[in-house]
């Protein structure tokens, strides 16, 4: 009896959810493309399964997946790069990221076909639930090793975490914490549309705790739009609760992101507001310097002089207006605190590793580099802007290839930042470097201007990396037309049955902004099984 229990229970819980599916998921998502490609070979060994059913028609996957293929087949006809055995390398790695986007779309597919709405649901609660797990390991691996109970505010260590705390906390993917934020962001904008308060504050937790500031404002200004729009009064609530937590983070946990928010924009917009306007301690008091100029030492110091003084006022402001005298006469209590000028607490000034290399390459081109090569550095300019405006003036002087781009590799993607063999998404073969002239002297250009410097130029907003510059410069206006048509048009003809799907896709496209996300196989895979599975619940809806 108790053995047909035990069975009856596995049973049960084997058919709560898609194993198959969330093993996919864990494995695929995982940053290492080898862990990629075995949970492809895993999954069609499980769910063996190639009928894609491509068509123009009505088409049961986007159709944009095969038309890049196909342009990047026609451009390196057209420019005759098939010629170089070290461009065929490059293609042929380019052209299987596209397929393996083809393979894991299929099967996401599939699974949302044959398995009923509930038990996808509990899929993805269990994946958002594992990664939220992994996430809080990574805060408590940190502060068990900083022994700071907020390692945000910590500068020992040389600042190994600090304001970059947020980095570290990678979850599931082990991947770059951006990959964290916007699976968490997805979190937040799915759970609130099922009324699963616990989950949408776990995730809305987490995503605070990866620091992006970009992905916290995108999604609390989302979370906004859905308590003006599209809420009841216990989602109100739960986005208010949000909200909350977000200017808790923001004031308590780690109020140095906040100022790096108000000096980003205000670099991005060319603009210095009044809040940004310091006196530099060292200097005369009437010499007013933007604070966003300052060196990383000159912030800390300002920052040191200021913090005290400004508290003291805050104190001295709420006992005067309840009435009660001010301490001033009272002794201070020697409260002995870490002399942040000491090594420990000074930012790492070792160069690494990668950075080693950025520096070798840049000499060894230094003549053929507009911008690092000569020290081109523009204070208060983002790379994200100067790659935009490389892109625009690219097309300017190269008017022919406009239409189809500049071939697959030669401008801007994962796979030509990984063909240099500098390190940036792995290894590559030594013998077979192979750099496209324009990709050198434009984007890889602004990526060693900014990323060859210290840590405090390393930032998303000056990395050119975006998948709108990838399509318009390597796939051209028709690449771009055809992300538009047969990809964002795939599912934007269901807009108006999406619920939390329409939010999460805003996300995407905001994001693609940020990084090559259709080469990362990770984030991409996860929103479009949302998008399936909202679009099958509005439709079984529709029907019943």
């Amino acid at each position: 009896m108790n053995f047909k229990t035990a069975d009856f229970n596995i049973k049960r819980l084997h058919g709560l959810i898609d194993w198959q599916l969330l093993v996919f998921l864990v494995l695929f998502l995982d940053v290492k493309l080898a862990v990629k490609v075995a949970a492809l070979i895993l999954v069609y060994l499980l769910r063996f399964d190639f009928r894609f059913d491509f068509r123009f028609k009505n088409p049961r996957l986007p159709l944009f997946y095969l038309l890049a293929i196909g342009i990047a087949v026609f451009n390196g006809f057209i420019y005759q790069s098939y010629f170089n055995l070290k461009y065929d390398l490059v293609f042929l790695s380019g052209a299987g990221l596209w397929i393996m986007c083809i393979l894991a779309i299929h099967q996401i597919k599939l699974a949302v076909e044959r398995n009923q709405i509930e038990i996808l649901h509990r899929t993805l609660f269990a994946f958002f639930l594992l990664n939220a797990a992994a996430s809080v390991f990574n805060l408590a691996h940190i502060i068990w090793e900083t022994k700071a109970i907020n390692p945000y505010l910590y500068q020992g260590m040389k600042q190994r975490y600090f304001i970059g705390t947020g980095d570290y906390i990678k979850g599931l993917t082990f991947d770059v914490s951006i990959t964290n934020s916007v699976i968490n962001s997805f979190g937040v904008l799915y759970f609130i549309y099922r009324k699963n308060s616990g989950m949408l504050f776990l995730c809305m937790a987490v995503l605070l705790l990866t620091g992006s500031n970009s992905l916290n404002i995108l999604t609390l200004v989302l979370l906004l739009i859905i308590f003006a729009f599209q809420s009841n009064l216990y989602q109100k609530s739960y986005i208010v609760i949000c909200a909350m937590l977000f200017m808790i983070f923001t004031t308590k946990i780690s109020p140095q992101n906040s100022d790096y928010v108000i000096h980003t924009s205000e670099a991005m917009f060319g603009k210095q507001s009044n809040a940004a306007i310091f006196t530099a301690p060292f200097l005369h008091p009437t010499a007013p310097v933007p604070y966003a100029l300052l060196s990383p030492d000159e912030k800390r110091e300002w920052f040191a002089r200021h913090y005290l003084d400004s508290e003291y006022r805050a104190i001295a402001f709420r006992l005067q207006k309840a009435g009660k005298p001010l301490l001033v006469n009272r002794p201070r209590p020697y409260i002995p605190q870490p002399n942040l000028n000491l090594a420990p607490y000074q930012e790492d000034t070792d160069t690494a590793l990668l950075r080693q290399n950025l520096l070798s390459f840049i000499k060894l081109h230094q003549t053929e580099l507009p911008l690092a090569g000569h020290d081109a550095f523009i204070k208060g300019k983002p790379g994200k802007l100067i790659a935009l405006k490389q892109t625009a003036a690219f097309f300017n002087d190269h008017p022919q290839k406009i239409l189809t781009g500049d071939g697959l590799g030669n401008f801007s993607s994962k796979i030509a930042f990984k063909a240099t063999n500098l390190g940036f998404t792995g290894g590559y073969p030594a013998n077979y470097v192979y750099i496209g002239a324009d990709f050198l002297v434009n984007h890889l250009d602004v990526y060693l201007n900014f990323f060859s410097k210290r840590i405090g130029f390393h930032s998303v907003i000056n990395s050119p990396n975006s998948v709108y510059f990838q399509l318009i410069g390597e796939y051209g206006i028709i690449g771009f037309a055809c992300f538009l048509i047969w990809y964002l048009g795939y599912f934007t003809k269901y807009i108006k049955q999406l619920t939390y799907g329409l939010p999460i896709l805003v996300v995407v496209l905001g994001v693609f902004f940020l990084e090559y996300w259709f080469e990362q196989l990770s984030i991409v895979v996860l929103a479009e099984l949302m998008l399936f599975i909202n679009i099958k619940e509005t439709q079984t809806k529709s029907i019943i």
